[in-house]
C-alpha cells in the first residue's frame, strides 16, 4: 500500500526512475516508428523507388511537420498536468485533462480541411517530381481523413505519461504495430493497392490505439476522472496549455519547416536522392526515437519535481538524463555506420539509390551527440514552464541559420553533401545557446 502512496518520480532514485520511465517511452516509439518504416519497406521491396518516395521524401514531412507542431501543443499542455499532479491538485488535473481532449478534437477537424484542401499547393511548392505527385497526394489525403485518429492516440499517450504512466502507451502500439504490419502486406500484395493500401493500414492502426488509449484514461484512478461527457474547454486552464505548448509547437514546427526547405532543395537532384533520403530518413528517425524519448522522460521528470519545489532534483536529473542521452547516440551512430550498407537494402535494391543514402548517413550520423544538449535542454526547461526563450533559439538558431544556408551556401557548392550540411552547422550553433541559457536559468533558480 505504500508504494502506491509515494510518488516515484519525485522521490526515487534518479538514474533509475528515468530508465523506468524511458524504456517504455521509447519502446513504444519504436513501434509507432516501425509500423511508419514498415509501410516504406512494404512499397520500396514491393512497388517500386517511385513509391517508396511517396510515402517517404515530400508526404513524409509534411507528415512530420503536422504531428510535430501538435505533439508540441499536447506535450507543453500535458506539462501542466504533470505540475497539477506534483502538487496533488485533482480538480486542476482533470480540467487540464478535459481541456486537452478538447483542442484534439477540433483541431483535427481544422487539420483534416485544410490537408485534404491543400495537399496538391504544398507538394508542388517543395518542387516533388512530377512522377510522384498522384501518389504523394493519395497518400497525404488519406493520412488526413483520418488525422482525428492520429490526434487523438499522441493526446492521450501524452496524458497518460504526464500521469506517470509510460506502460500502457507502449502497450497499445505494440497490438497496433502488428495490425499496420499485417494490413500493410494484406492491402498491397494481395489488394495490390500500393500507395493507397500502406495509408489505409495507418489509419487503421492508428483508430485502434485511439480508442485504446481513451479507454486506459477513463479506466484511470489515479488523481484522474476521466469521462467523454465531461470533455470541453476550460477557459483558464486552455490560457495556460496554449501558453507552454504553442511555443513547443512553434519550436517544432521550425524543426520540420526547415526539414521541408531541405527536402524540397534535394528533390532537385531527382527521385533517386528523394527515394535515398526517404530511406535514410527512417534510420535516422530511431536517433530521434531515443533522444526525443529522453526529452520526453525529462520534461515530465522535471515537471513533477518542479511542482513539488525540488529544484536541486531538477538540476541532478537533467545532467543524468544527458549523460544516458550522449552514450545511447554514440551507441547509434555506431551501429549505424557498421551496418549502413545492409540497413538501405532493406528498403530498396537500387544501387543508386543505396549510395546516395550511404554519403547522406556519413555526413549526419556523427553529429547526433551534439542534437543531445537541445533535445534534453529543451525539454527540461519546457517542463519548468520555460518556452519563450527555447522558441526564439530554436527559431533563429535551427530554423532561420538553416534557410540561410540553403539559399546563400549551397549555391556555391551544389552538391547533396553540402546540402545537408546544414544539420551539423545548425546544431552546433544551437546547441551551444541552450547550454549557456539553461544554466543561466537554473543559476537563477537556485537562489
Amino acid at each position: 500500500m505504500e508504494s502506491t502512496k509515494r510518488n516515484q518520480i519525485v522521490e526515487g532514485v534518479i538514474w533509475k526512475q528515468l530508465l523506468l520511465f524511458f524504456f517504455p517511452i521509447v519502446l513504444g516509439t519504436f513501434f509507432q516508428q516501425f509500423y511508419n518504416t514498415i509501410d516504406a519497406v512494404v512499397v520500396g521491396r514491393f512497388v517500386g523507388t517511385n513509391a517508396l518516395a511517396a510515402v517517404g521524401g515530400s508526404a513524409g514531412q509534411i507528415q512530420n511537420l503536422v504531428i510535430g507542431f501538435f505533439t508540441g501543443l499536447t506535450s507543453g499542455a500535458s506539462v501542466i498536468v504533470s505540475q497539477f499532479l506534483g502538487s496533488r491538485d485533482q480538480e486542476r488535473v482533470n480540467e487540464g485533462i478535459h481541456t486537452i481532449y478538447a483542442f484534439s478534437i477540433l483541431g483535427s477537424l481544422i487539420v483534416m480541411i485544410l490537408g485534404l484542401w491543400l495537399s496538391p499547393t504544398i507538394l508542388e511548392m517543395m518542387n516533388t517530381p512530377a512522377e510522384l505527385m498522384a501518389e504523394s497526394i493519395l497518400y497525404l489525403r488519406i493520412y488526413f481523413a483520418g488525422i482525428f485518429f492520429i490526434f487523438i492516440y499522441n493526446s492521450g499517450s501524452s496524458i497518460l505519461r504526464a500521469l506517470g504512466d509510460s506502460k500502457r502507451p507502449l502497450y497499445y502500439l505494440i497490438i497496433c504495430s502488428g495490425i499496420n504490419i499485417i494490413l500493410d502486406l494484406v492491402m498491397v500484395m494481395i489488394f495490390h493497392m500500393g500507395v493507397a493500401g500502406v495509408a489505409v493500414a495507418t489509419l487503421a492502426a492508428q483508430a485502434v490505439s485511439s480508442l485504446l488509449v481513451t479507454r486506459a484514461l477513463m479506466k484511470s484512478t489515479h488523481l484522474c476522472h476521466f469521462s467523454i461527457k465531461k470533455i470541453r474547454f476550460h477557459k483558464q486552464m486552455l490560457r495556460a496549455q496554449l501558453g507552454i505548448g504553442l511555443p513547443g509547437g512553434l519550436q517544432s514546427t521550425m524543426y520540420n519547416l526547415s526539414n521541408i526547405i531541405v527536402q524540397a532543395a534535394l528533390n532537385i537532384f531527382g527521385t533517386s536522392t528523394a527515394a535515398a533520403w526517404a530511406a535514410y530518413g527512417k534510420m535516422d528517425a530511431i536517433f530521434w526515437m531515443i533522444s526525443g524519448s529522453f526529452g520526453i522522460a525529462i520534461t515530465t521528470f522535471v515537471g513533477q519535481n518542479y511542482g513539488a519545489g525540488k529544484i536541486h532534483r531538477v538540476h541532478k536529473s537533467v545532467l543524468v538524463c544527458t549523460a544516458m542521452d550522449i552514450a545511447a547516440s554514440i551507441g547509434m551512430t555506431l551501429i549505424l555506420f557498421i551496418f549502413r550498407v545492409p540497413l538501405f537494402r532493406i528498403f530498396t535494391t537500387d544501387a543508386a539509390v543505396v549510395q546516395i543514402g550511404v554519403d547522406m548517413l556519413e555526413v549526419i550520423a556523427p553529429c547526433y551527440t551534439i542534437f543531445v544538449f537541445i533535445e534534453i535542454l529543451s525539454g527540461a526547461l519546457r517542463g519548468m514552464s520555460d518556452v519563450l526563450i527555447p522558441m526564439l533559439m530554436t527559431m533563429f538558431g535551427v530554423c532561420l541559420l538553416r534557410i540561410a544556408w540553403i539559399i546563400f551556401i549551397v549555391p556555391l557548392n551544389p552538391t547533396i553533401s553540402w546540402t545537408i550540411m546544414n544539420y551539423p552547422v545548425t546544431w552546433i550553433f544551437t546547441a551551444i545557446l541552450f547550454i549557456v541559457y539553461y544554466l543561466y536559468r537554473i543559476r537563477r533558480m537556485k537562489k
